[in-house]
Formats: C-alpha cells, structure tokens, sequence
C-alpha cells in the first residue's frame, strides 16, 4: 500500500467526495466490487446535495441511499433490479432504464455520460497499473467515460487479468481500504433443479464453450459436466462452480475458437475461494460487456451453449424473464445477447431452463400466453431449447402446432390438460 499512500491523489472518503456536486451524474460500481466506505460517505453527505442521480447495474448487500429520506439527495437509476433495491422500484424512488449488458458501454459514451465513476481495484503493479478485480465488465467503460475517477484501492481485491486496468494516473482520487469483499454462496439445489439439471447436461456436447450463470440450476449443471472433456468458459459472469471443472481439467477451453485455453467473463460473483483462485490466474480473462456480451463475438465461439432461466414461457416459445406481469421483476441483463449469439453459432445451443412450476406449486411456467404486462426477453424467434424437469422441448424450426405441443409436454402433468384446451381455443391445436 506504500506506493498508493505515497500518492498525491490519496484522500480518505469523505475527501475525496468532496469532488461530487449537485446535479451530477454518478456511476457506482456493483456486484461485489461495490466501494462500500465511499458510497457510506456519499449517504452521510447526501444531506448537502440535491438532484444526485446514482447509475448502477447491480449491487450486493444494504442499499441505505435508496431509503425515503433520501429523496431529493440521491436517486438512483438501475439498469438491472437487484433483490436490493427491487422494493425501492415498485415504490416509486428508483428508476429503471432497460437494457441489455451488451449495450450499456454505449450508454456511457453517450446519453448515459458520467460526470463522476465511483469503484474498486486492486492494489497498483510495479508499472502503477491497477486490477479492476472482480467487475471489469462494466466498470471500465464507466471509468473510461467518466470526467471524474475515484477509486477504493483494496488490499483485499484480487488482481483479475484481461482488458482489465486503470493506471494509477487516471483516477482523480484515491481511497486506499483494506476489507474483505462481500461473498455470494452457490444456489441451494433440490430433486426439481437436478432433473433440469441432467436433462441440460445431456445436451452438452465435450468441447462446448458454456455461459452459465450463478444460481441453483448453472451449479447443478456445471456438478453434472465431470465426464465431459475439453469444455470452454465464455460468460458474463461466473462463480465458485467452474473451479472444481477447471482443477478436473474438465475446463480446458483447449477446443475452444475463440480466446482458447481461457475463461473469458466480464464479472464474478462468488466466494473468498474464488477469489484466491483468480488472482493472477492467467487462465482466468475479464473484458467489458461491450465485448463479452457482444452477440456477434459469442458467435465467434463453435459449440457455444447459452444457459438462462425465466420466469413464464408462453406456447409459441416466448420467454418472460424480467417481470411478472407488469411489475418489473429484474431486467434482460445478457440474457438476449447470449441466446441469440448461441443461436448464430455453429453447432450452438442456446437453452432456457426453469421449472415447470410457480407459486409452491399453484401455477405453471408453460402458460398459454405470458401475463397481460409481461416483458418479452426473448421472442419465439430465437428461442430453442426449453427445459424443465420433465425434459426438453426443441422448437428449432417448429411450427406453432409443433411448439405447443412439445411445451405441453414439459409442464407439470397437472396441468398439461388445461393447456391443451387453451391451445385449441387459441387455435394453436
């Protein structure tokens, strides 16, 4: 840390802050790279400023500057619903700006400009460069694109490899911490989640470049790859899941072709384990989501499964994954960009996987139509592949007689009758 004391630029907190006015725009770095010390002294300071508009993506743990009190002071807009601040949406106090991932590095050279980018790295090299850690993906665009550059410097932050640094000359002030980053654990599983799961991993072919996300079903899967053989990590993000894969040599990415031998991602969610693992893993790649998320680039990988959940898929294949009915739930994230690269890939696979039920059992996600309100992440256009438990619904080049049918067959048995009469009222059948 004596390199970054050192410094010129090297303020506590509440200093540095003293950079942001009323009326700016700021960029606040998420997942689990957020600066916890500066964001607790924006809201100790929010008092004394007006019209702060706060841009996120998304955040890990308390989220105090999106409380009542703080309006007026601090209002954010999110780009993703996280559980944190979902409740602050539906009241009214946050804004949400859809997107898809791929799209947001746009934004930020744009309409979306920051006046001021507030962040995380890791500790300088000998050459003054600093690790943007776990989040690369959308943060260096943010930090490329805003006025203003201040950053917690953290002993504690892994030093990520890839597109992934700022020099020490480029950030306007320096916040040196030292403090554990927040950890996510791995999804809890269940009979439901590992049906879906082998019915996923039989699709999977060796040498297959994967996105998978963090959550019960991605580990599920990712725990049934063991006797696969030369699979490859291209993803916006990962977890604590790919490790046993790569330490099997399971995850080769040897037969990948694009980026081979590396695991390409743009941000991590996961624990201390992880961490250790990819600090200065030179397996391990980080990119923005300008790049990772791009479509036309996750084309470039042969055999590229894309997995993604939903929260309701209608009998013409299309798939709701960001609200339930009106009330906006979370936001397409890489969603889109990942099925439509998948789909533009040779050999690709791109897969939605949720259960064939909802609400304890009350419901099913293979419904008729999606709910009146409902958001379509996906179109019948791109979609694919269909999982549930009780197995695989292709659509590939299906027609709407074929489609309902085979989505029938994958809901719950309960009630497969009703969606038959609903698909003849609808005159699908």
């Amino acid at each position: 840390m004596s390199t970054v004391l050192s410094h010129g630029r090297t303020a506590t907190a509440d200093e540095a802050l003293g950079l942001i006015r009323s009326g700016m725009r700021i960029f606040l770095s998420g997942n689990c790279s957020t600066p916890q010390r500066l964001l607790r002294a924006l809201v100790d300071r929010a008092p004394d400023l007006h019209d702060v508009e706060i841009v996120q993506v998304l955040t890990v743990g308390p989220a105090d500057y999106v409380a009542p009190e703080m309006e007026g002071h601090l209002r954010v807009n999110t780009l993703f619903i996280s559980d944190n601040v979902r409740r602050a949406v539906h009241d009214g106090r946050v804004d949400f700006t859809p997107c898809a991932l791929s799209e947001i590095p746009g934004l930020f050279r744009g309409r979306l400009a920051m006046d001021v980018a507030l962040m995380q790295v890791s500790l300088p090299d000998e050459h003054g460069f600093c690790s943007f850690g776990i989040e690369v993906g959308i943060t260096k665009p943010a930090a490329q694109s805003a006025r203003i550059v201040i950053a917690e410097v953290n002993e504690q932050m892994p030093r990520t490899l890839g597109d992934s640094f700022i020099h020490l000359s480029k950030i306007d002030r320096i916040v040196p911490v030292d403090y554990p980053l927040p950890e996510v654990q791995m999804g809890e599983s269940s009979p439901i989640v590992e049906q879906i799961a082998q019915h996923v991993a039989a699709l999977i072919p060796d040498g297959a470049t994967l996105q998978t996300g963090i959550g019960a079903i991605p580990d599920a899967v990712l725990a049934r790859l063991i006797q696969h053989n030369d699979l490859g990590i291209h993803t916006e993000l990962f977890s604590d899941g790919i490790i046993d894969l790569i330490e099997r040599g399971v995850i080769t990415g040897e037969r990948k072709t694009l980026h081979p031998g590396k695991v390409i991602a743009g941000f991590m969610l996961g624990t201390r384990r992880l961490y250790r693992f990819v600090h200065d893993n030179p397996v391990i790649e980080l990119h923005p989501t300008g790049y990772v998320n791009d479509p036309f680039v996750i084309a470039q990988n042969d055999r590229m499964v894309a997995i993604n959940s939903a929260i309701e898929v209608d009998l013409t294949g299309q798939v709701c994954a960001d609200s339930i009915g009106p009330r906006l739930y979370s936001g397409v994230g890489g969603q889109f960009d990942f099925i439509y690269g998948a789909s533009r890939a040779r050999d690709g696979l791109p897969i939605i996987a949720l259960p064939s039920r909802a609400l304890s059992g009350a419901a099913s996600r293979i419904v008729p139509m999606l709910q009146q309100g409902a958001g379509v992440t996906v179109t019948r256009n791109q979609v694919r592949l269909v999982v549930t438990e009780y197995g695989v619904a292709d659509l590939y080049g299906q027609t709407i007689r074929q489609r309902a049918r085979a989505l029938i067959g994958i809901a719950a048995p309960e009630f497969r009758e009703d969606l038959e009469r609903a698909a003849r009222g609808l005159r699908y059948l």
